[in-house]
């Protein structure tokens, strides 16, 4: 069942995403060479708390942590942990707060240090992915509709779009439907209505699409072990509007990619 949302919900969700995207721009300005990723996840969770929310993901199903930290080959869900960033590495630092009765989530994927030119680019497609597929969550359209422009962009490129894991409804519960994927046909899945509220989230590969669950349950890697990257917004459709209520507007003042 799809929970549609008031005019009022839709802002007090946006209030829970301003605290969300301070947070990131608080973790952004310590995303750097010597920095331990358990370091990143305090900084999150001491943020969010002094700001009156509570961290979405910390015991969701058992979760250990504030920020799902994902490393190179990591594509979602890996545990901050005692690894120390270094030169080269890419970094994905999922978040996700809860304020005011309501869930708000979003993903960046930064460079550290001196990064290679086709990492790059593909953490730049990742990103430019995640705006067509915003371009496309509009009244009336479909859900397939966004994950083929996400699908059909990347696609060209040479790089893989992850099929096990996929965007989603949030409001009250961090997880709600539809399930927004990141391919698809036009045309296809359900009917974007005024007051949806979805997460699209693309995970894209440089080499296979394939994925494995690591032994912990929870860190999702590349089959291959090749870089994957990771870019999210919360958004709300309205019949005369989309509006991104999440923001990368405070990591981008202080991480310059």
């Amino acid at each position: 069942m799809i929970h549609y949302k008031t005019s009022e919900e839709v802002e007090l969700i946006k209030e829970s995403a301003q605290i969300l995207g301070k947070a990131h721009g608080e973790v952004a300005k310590l995303v750097k060479e010597g920095v331990k990723t358990s370091f990143l996840d305090k900084i999150a969770e001491e943020y969010i708390r002094d700001n009156a929310g509570v961290p979405s993901f910390k015991g969701y199903n058992g979760f250990p942590a504030s920020l799902c930290i994902s490393v190179n080959e990591v594509v979602v869900h890996g545990f901050p942990s005692d690894y120390v960033l270094k030169d080269g590495d890419i970094i994905s630092i999922d978040c996700g707060v809860f304020h005011q009765g309501f869930h708000s989530d979003c993903a960046y994927t930064y460079p550290v240090g001196e990064v290679s030119p086709n990492i790059l680019s593909l953490l730049k497609a990742t990103k430019e992915s995640l705006y067509l597929g915003i371009e496309k969550a509009v009244f009336g359209n479909r859900v397939g509709d966004i994950g083929n422009a996400i699908q059909k962009f990347v696609e060209a490129k040479g790089y893989t779009v992850v099929r096990e894991l996929v965007g989603h409804g949030l409001g009250k519960n961090l997880h709600e439907s539809p399930e927004v994927p990141n391919y698809g046909k036009r045309g296809s899945g359900p009917i974007l209505k005024d007051g949806l509220v979805i997460a699209i989230e693309p995970m894209v590969n440089l080499g296979t699409r394939n994925i494995v669950q690591e032994r912990d349950g929870w860190t999702i890697r590349t089959a291959d072990r090749k870089p994957s990257a990771h870019y999210e917004h919360t958004v709300a459709i309205f019949e005369d509007r989309t509006e991104i209520l999440t923001t990368h507007k405070y990591i981008e003042e202080n991480f310059n990619f």
